[in-house]
């Protein structure tokens, strides 16, 4: 049997021989969706680390990230740019910042969050002769959420999902790029066979990585108006744990989870608020699958 769920930490440890932080970035870009009026769930400020300035130069950002959220616990770390969309910066300065990190041995490479539709190859060109050249990693995270196009719609993305199955294309084309797609469940007028195929759909373009995200009500977003309204269901906390035992079992074991519910600020949050930490949430999700005997990838087609 695999490891009950292929954490981030899992992965870390197996492939870098010790575990790896997260280092947050935020270069103050503005994500483009924002001019045809953003994602109705969208709120930057209910994912930013309290110790984030974008005023600060990004090494004081990165000095500040590893005092603050490695804490003595990681040596090594990735520069993780999740703020909004970096790739919609200018390319000569993304690149000139990109092998600057790099450069520090610690780095073992960048995590990029970004929309499927800003990427380029304008810019994968010189990240993947770059990345080649400094012998680190790189994974693009993509913003997808779900299969469905009328989701997508719904959601204000302004992309489609044939764009993010091109974005995928063009990535793996380089050889050098690993790519991530982010999830949210829980979307209005999905069903939960809608959920898992898109579970399904996503994995079977080879992801190497997966984030996932019951939906959330943040303040002061086009969600919250409609959450108000009473046209908004949203996961209990059991409905979730159970959802996602169904998930996993769809997910290859080869795939690296590093996210499986959302963690947005308490004060800007509105619902569901389940007020459990973390850890219990993943003790009584590992808890559970063992019981039941289930593991990740144990449900993937074509697998023994």
């Amino acid at each position: 049997m695999s490891l009950t769920i292929r954490t981030f930490s899992h992965h870390c440890r197996a492939k870098y021989g010790e575990g790896v932080g997260k280092v947050p970035v935020d270069i103050g870009i503005v994500c483009p969706n924002r001019e045809n009026g953003g994602c109705i769930f969208c709120s930057a400020a209910s994912f930013t680390p309290s110790c984030l300035d974008k005023t600060d130069a990004v090494l004081t950002q990165i000095a500040r990230g590893k005092e603050f959220l490695l804490k003595g616990r990681f040596k090594k770390y990735f520069a993780y740019f999740q703020q909004e969309t970096c790739t919609a910066a200018p390319v000569h300065g993304l690149l000139d910042l990109f092998q600057q990190l790099l450069l520090d041995e610690n780095c073992v490479g960048l995590i990029l969050s970004t929309r499927p539709d800003a990427i380029s190859a304008e810019l994968l060109d010189p990240l993947a002769r770059l990345i080649k050249e400094v012998g680190k990693d790189c994974l693009f995270e993509l913003g997808v959420q779900t299969v469905h196009d009328s989701s997508l719609k719904l959601l204000n993305r302004n992309h489609s999902y044939l764009d993010f199955t091109q974005a995928v294309q063009l990535l793996k084309g380089y050889g050098c790029f690993e790519v991530g797609a982010h999830l949210i469940f829980g979307i209005p007028q999905e069903s939960e066979d809608d959920m898992l195929a898109s579970v399904q759909e996503i994995c079977s373009l080879g992801m190497d990585a997966l984030k996932l995200h019951h939906l959330q009500v943040i303040k002061e977003t086009p969600l919250e108006r409609l959450y108000a309204q009473g046209e908004i269901e949203l996961f209990s906390l059991d409905s979730y744990l159970n959802l996602l035992l169904k998930v996993l079992v769809l997910v290859p074991d080869t795939v690296t989870i590093h996210r499986l519910w959302a963690t947005a600020h308490p004060d800007l949050l509105v619902a569901p608020k389940w007020n459990v930490l973390a850890a219990r949430l993943s003790q009584q999700l590992r808890g559970t699958m063992e019981q039941q005997n289930l593991w990740q990838g144990k449900d993937c087609l074509g697998k023994p």
